[in-house]
């Protein structure tokens, strides 16, 4: 599936780059029609054509290799010329004026630029795919030990506004959590929480994780996730999440009773139950579905070629997908939910 992925993200690509392509030197083909200059060939792609046409002394033509275009133009760059064949006899034309050649020109970027408005406008009417972070400023995870659990932070909080300004999101640019800590200057930040129907505010020191020597240097944070649904990626063959009836794009909405913030929660639920089941209330194609899991012991857990997880939540990764794939000390109910970022249980 991973490899489709890819294969996929290759061919929008170069979709993408050759569309961008055509509309740059349809730029340029119909700036020198508008100036009146000659025009030998319309090419996109290079190498040898594998169709051409020619049609009122334009010759058209699609090449082999997908990765460009041009417009051959004599009067501003004789192919021959560019071709090394300059001792060849060309056809005689007039001389063309410097406005002609900086229009034909300017009229490819200007084409470029043109469509990406074009895709600017199509994505501010019809929208673009938003994450939860971008929606709610909701906590899901306050990390162990970091600056906002010392501060008293707590997942379910409201943050409503951070070093004295008002957020609508929890990532990005802009009004949102993570920007606002990130331009903070204090020592410490105020970070102003709606819990239990009351208003407070909490002063947290921020951290910069230390990185290596040529990585840039780091920026403040206080180590909070925000809260998002919890979504089954993937289901190991014969774990005990499998042997009970999970599947993939299952959505978690309860462990023991409790609705889940963040998909760590499910770990933490198993953390604290080692050796016994934990009931989970999935959601899956608008039905509601109950099961009950024991989570497997570490050893089962090395003997089917996974990593072992004896125990707590450790640590956080940058990478293409979150994972939980064990869950405490007994093991793993091993569900994983692709995102951002990398979730580690061991």
């Amino acid at each position: 599936m991973h490899f489709l992925k890819v294969i996929f993200v290759f061919l929008e690509v170069v979709v993408l780059f050759n569309l961008l392509i055509f509309v740059h030197e349809l730029g340029h083909f119909l700036a020198a029609r508008w100036r009146g200059l000659k025009i030998e060939r319309f090419a996109i792609w290079f190498g040898k054509p594998i169709w051409k046409t020619k049609i009122n002394g334009v010759e058209y033509a699609l090449g082999t290799i997908p990765a460009g275009g041009y417009v051959s133009l004599p009067q501003m760059a004789p192919m021959e010329m560019i071709e090394g064949k300059a001792d060849e006899k060309t056809e005689q034309l007039p001389n063309i004026s410097a406005l002609d050649k900086i229009i034909v020109a300017f009229a490819g970027p200007l084409f470029s630029f043109l469509l990406a408005m074009a895709f600017a406008v199509v994505v501010w009417q019809v929208g673009r795919p938003v994450t939860e972070g971008e929606t709610s400023t909701t906590i899901g995870l306050v990390y162990k030990d970091g600056p906002a659990f010392k501060a008293g932070l707590l997942p379910g909080d409201h943050i409503v506004a951070v070093d004295g300004k008002p957020v609508s999101k929890f990532g990005g640019m802009g009004d949102s959590v993570s920007w606002r800590v990130v331009r903070s200057e204090g020592t410490t930040i105020p970070v102003t929480v709606e819990r239990g129907g009351e208003t407070k505010t909490i002063e947290v020191t921020p951290v910069i994780e230390e990185g290596k020597p040529w990585q840039r240097k780091g920026l403040r944070q206080i180590q909070i996730e925000p809260a998002q649904a919890s979504i089954v990626g993937e289901v190991y063959k014969n774990s005990p999440a499998e042997l009970a009836g999970l599947k993939v794009k299952d959505e978690v909405i309860e462990v023991d009773g409790k609705k889940p913030l963040h998909f760590s929660d499910i770990a933490v639920a198993m953390e604290n139950n080692p050796g016994k089941s934990v009931d989970l209330v999935v959601l899956r194609k608008g039905e509601q579905l109950k099961f009950s899991i024991t989570p497997e012991s570490s050893a089962q857990h090395g003997e089917r070629g996974q990593e072992a997880a004896p125990g707590h939540l450790v640590d956080r990764r940058r990478q293409d997908h979150h994972q939980l794939s064990g869950a405490g000390g007994a093991g793993g109910g091993q569900l994983q939910r692709h995102d951002e970022h990398l979730w580690r249980v061991v």
